[in-house]
């Protein structure tokens, strides 16, 4: 039985922001940004959220899409270089949009802030002209305190709402799935050495839900770079096979182990 806890968040306004929210909570480096971490960070976060819309949910499901196409790139053996020969690193294009969408939330904080305290000087100026007004009609004492009564009872309406917004923050629940990298691989790797070969097809039929099904092909990817399985084109189109690399049967359990 899977464990679950109850978490307070702010409501994220995209995967950008919650990808910030990740590296700042973890203080991750902004350049070196570990792929699979912040994949397993999403899943944890979007999966059995009872509050999150479809319409989020499917945003953030698209960018652990692009997530995973990095991670495929980074486990490819042949990397990507450019004019001048240098390797490509495949997260390059997604810290330049962090980096970019960080500055944007910080001039757009700094916005705020300014317009907060333009708002501020404006209401002293308001509060002063009716006071100035309160002073002039001094003598009407029941009118001073019925205004003085109605002011009170708008910022009491104000605390309140502010209670109220504060109380009622979405409440996502965010569940602990038993699956990992390590123990995908191990099932991975024990389909491949009975069966010898699978379709890629096949390997997901097994698969509990899409989060099983994201752990396992991370896993297949791996293991094809470590060279445990290779994939070889069938007949068809975008017909793929996982073949078992023989070369690594000769190794015991425990070295097997060590080498996942």
């Amino acid at each position: 039985m899977s464990a679950t806890y109850q978490i307070k968040l702010p409501q994220f306004e995209g995967p950008f922001d919650l990808l910030l929210f990740f590296i700042e909570r973890d203080e991750l480096d902004i350049y070196n940004i570990p792929i699979t971490k912040i994949i397993k960070d999403f899943l944890a976060f979007i999966h059995q959220q009872e509050t999150l819309n479809i319409e989020l949910s499917s945003e953030f499901i698209l960018f652990i899409s692009t997530l995973m196409r990095i991670k495929a790139k980074m486990l490819l053996p042949r990397k990507e270089v450019d004019a001048q020969g240098n390797e490509i690193d495949p997260r390059q294009e997604l810290i330049d949009k962090i980096l970019e969408y960080k500055k944007y939330k910080e001039a757009a904080a700094e916005m705020a802030a300014l317009e907060a305290e333009r708002m501020l000087l404006v209401k002293r100026g308001n509060i002063q002209r009716e006071l100035s007004h309160i002073g002039e009609e001094a003598s009407e004492g029941t009118e001073v305190q019925t205004i003085t009564l109605f002011k009170l009872m708008k910022a009491f309406e104000r605390v309140m709402q502010r209670y109220h917004d504060k109380m009622n923050k979405p409440t996502h629940t965010v569940v602990r799935y038993n699956y990992s990298i390590e123990v995908s691989k191990t099932e991975m790797i024990s389909m491949a050495q009975s069966q010898r070969t699978l379709s890629f097809e096949k390997i997901f039929e097994r698969v509990e839900n899409r989060v099983h099904a994201i752990f396992m092909f991370l896993s297949m990817l791996e293991l094809v770079q470590g060279k445990f399985l290779r994939i070889v084109i069938g007949d068809g189109r975008n017909n793929f096979i996982v073949e078992y690399n023989e070369a690594e049967e000769g190794l015991t359990d425990e070295e097997h182990m060590r080498l996942l």
